[in-house]
Order: structure tokens, then C-alpha cells, then sequence
């Protein structure tokens, strides 16, 4: 979970920086361009050779630029943070379906074979069943059979003690997926304050009302409001997925105990 997290992490970092270094070439690209003006007719050859060129007109609207020039027109300073909540949420998400994945197993055909290596074998051959495989209703089941000299109550207990061990597992690090999904629309919602702030900041120093001067400042506001939604609502589509997820290999927990306990009655007779 480290790696993908710290790999996710570096990756919006990068892009980040990508954005940030693109915004300030932009600024000296314009100032030269005022201090240029001799050189207009040229420039507008130039820019008449792109617009011909279907390659660069394809490119200018491509998603990717898309996706940019909104990332900078709603802030970076603000447009960041969300980024990073979205990029970490997915790196716990991706981790816990993973997760789920490996542990998942056909709950039947384990169940049957730890049966017949017990009829066969006895014990230790069902012990090893468990032991070569994965998730976590093996583990539940070794804990159980490695206590079973001590008597049935002392299996059940550790079979009810190690499931709740197993469910903690099953659930980590969903307090910080649901932290993110919160706090997502939130510091969207914050960006929009402050949007509004500049706006009124702006009619105030005019002392006039006009779409240009509120423009800017409702700009930030809906962009940052806009990418907080979307991420909030991508996280809690995962986290939802990874609920269920869980929700159903508990249930088979819960009912694979129930049958061990009736296998190891039926054993000990």
C-alpha cells in the first residue's frame, strides 16, 4: 500500500509542477509579446502556419490542454489540494480492492477440502489445507484447529476473537477514504469563498459593478466547486464498491466459522 501510495502521490505532484512551470512561462511569453509589437506581422504568420497545421489544431483541443487550462484558470493554489485528496483517495481505494481480491476464495471448495483432509489426516493435515491458503477465512480456520485440543469452546473463542482481527484488516484505511470523500467538496467550497471575496474585492476597489470585474472571481469559484464535486463523488463510488466488498466476505466469515464448529462436532463424535 506504501509503494502505490507514494507513487500516486509523486505522480500529482509532478503534474502539478508541470501546470505551475506551464503558467509561468506564460507570463514573460506575454510580456514579450507587448514589448514584440514591431514584430506583429510575423507573429500572425506564424499563428496563421498553426491554425493551417491540422496536427496543432487538434492538439489545442485535445482533453489534456482542456483539462489544464481549467486547472489554471480555476487557481493551482486552490485547484491543487483537491487534486492530491483525489489522487491519495484512489491510491487507498485501489489498495483495498486489491486487497479484497487476493481474499477472496471459493468458500465451498475450501470448506470441502479442509473436511477431507480432516477425515483423512486428522488435524495437522487440515491445518496445512488452511495453511496453503490465502484470505481470510484460511486464517480463521487455522486459528480455530490449532486450538483444538484445547476443547470446542476454546475454538469458538478464538474463531470469534481472530474474525474480528480479520474484520479490522478488511476495513483499513477506510477512515482516511472517508475523510477524503468530506473533504474534497470542501476545499472546493472553500476556493468558492474565496472567488466570491476577490469578486467583491474587485467591485468595491472599482466601485462599479461589471462582468469583467466579477468575471475572474466567479471563475475560481465554480471551477473549484466544479473539481471538488467530481472527486468527492469518485471516492465515495470506491468506497461504496469496497463496502460491499467487505460486507460480503464478512458474511462468509460468519458462515464458515458456524460450519467449522459443525465439522469439529461431527469430528470429535
Amino acid at each position: 500500500m506504501k509503494k502505490l501510495f507514494l507513487v500516486l502521490a509523486v505522480a500529482a505532484l509532478s503534474f502539478s509542477t508541470a501546470i505551475a512551470q506551464e503558467a509561468a512561462a506564460a507570463a514573460p511569453a506575454e510580456e514579450a509579446t507587448v514589448e514584440n509589437a514591431e514584430a506583429a506581422p510575423v507573429a500572425e504568420e506564424v499563428v496563421a502556419e498553426e491554425a493551417i497545421n491540422p496536427e496543432v489544431e487538434i492538439a489545442g483541443e485535445s482533453l489534456h490542454h482542456v483539462l489544464m487550462q481549467k486547472f489554471l484558470e480555476g487557481g493551482w493554489g486552490w485547484m491543487l489540494p483537491i487534486l492530491i485528496v483525489l489522487v491519495l483517495g484512489l491510491a487507498i481505494a485501489i489498495e483495498r480492492i486489491l486487497f479484497l481480491g487476493l481474499s477472496t476464495i471459493n468458500t465451498k471448495k475450501f470448506i470441502a477440502a479442509v473436511e477431507k483432509a480432516l477425515n483423512e489426516g486428522g488435524i495437522e493435515a487440515a491445518k496445512a489445507v488452511c495453511r496453503d491458503t490465502k484470505g481470510p477465512i484460511a486464517s480463521i480456520y487455522w486459528q480455530g484447529l490449532d486450538r483444538y485440543e484445547q476443547g470446542l469452546d476454546a475454538v469458538e473463542k478464538a474463531v470469534v476473537s481472530y474474525g474480528s482481527v480479520q474484520t479490522g484488516q478488511l476495513e483499513s484505511g477506510l477512515g482516511w477514504l472517508s475523510l477524503f470523500i468530506a473533504l474534497s467538496p470542501s476545499l472546493g467550497f472553500m476556493g468558492t469563498v474565496v472567488g466570491l471575496v476577490q469578486s467583491f474585492d474587485s467591485i468595491q476597489a472599482a466601485g462599479d459593478i461589471s462582468p469583467a470585474l466579477v468575471a475572474g472571481g466567479m471563475k475560481v469559484a465554480l471551477l473549484t466547486t466544479l473539481l471538488g464535486l467530481i472527486a468527492a463523488m469518485v471516492l465515495q463510488v470506491f468506497y461504496n464498491y469496497v463496502i460491499v466488498k467487505i460486507d460480503g466476505i464478512v458474511n462468509e466469515m460468519e458462515d464458515a466459522s458456524i460450519t467449522l464448529m459443525d465439522i469439529l462436532t461431527v469430528y470429535k463424535k
